[in-house]
């Protein structure tokens, strides 16, 4: 119990309402995932504007590559880089998590695949207890490539454990 009001309680985590940025020590993550291949794209950002995205979404897309995003101002221009760009309103006045927009029964129209990305992403940062900013962008290039990685074959082992190759069938 504290009960020494000249030593407080120690507090966790950056607090700070609104959209992180570098400088105030919540760098903002901008993600890609494909929805056929399941790949990611992830990039650590100094803030969350227009130009810092638009460079990421144009480097991990197809030209005919369909966006879907939530309403947030920062997708706006997206339609300049000649994608197509569809949206669901997460607003807590309309709480729409998903629309079908072509009319076919489906649900097309959701960001559900990148919040799951997001939720793994959190996951497995929560268990280094704290990452420092400047090395954040490798605790991110590691998740992405295990995401990304899709069979773990027995060479791929041998290579990361530095054992090497035999000639004999095991």
């Amino acid at each position: 119990m504290h009960d020494d009001p000249d030593d407080p309680p120690r507090r966790r985590a950056n607090k700070r309402r609104g959209h992180g940025t570098y400088a105030n020590d919540r760098p903002p993550v901008a993600g890609v995932v494909g929805r056929e291949s399941g790949q990611i794209r992830l990039r650590v950002l100094h803030n969350s504007t227009q130009a810092q995205l638009q460079p990421v979404v144009a480097d991990a897309t197809t030209p005919d590559a369909t966006l879907y995003t939530d309403e947030w101002g920062g997708y706006n221009k997206v339609p300049d880089l000649g994608l197509k760009h569809l949206t669901c309103c997460h607003k807590p006045t309309k709480r729409v998590w998903a629309r079908d927009h072509d009319g076919d029964g489906i649900n097309e129209v959701h960001c559900n695949t990148m919040e799951g990305v997001w939720t793994g992403l959190r996951n497995y940062l929560r268990i280094f207890r704290g990452v420092r900013k400047d090395r954040l962008h490798l605790y991110i290039a590691i998740f992405e490539w295990s995401h990304n990685i899709k069979t773990a074959t027995t060479e791929f082992l041998r290579t990361m454990l530095g054992v090497r190759s035999t000639n004999h069938a095991t």
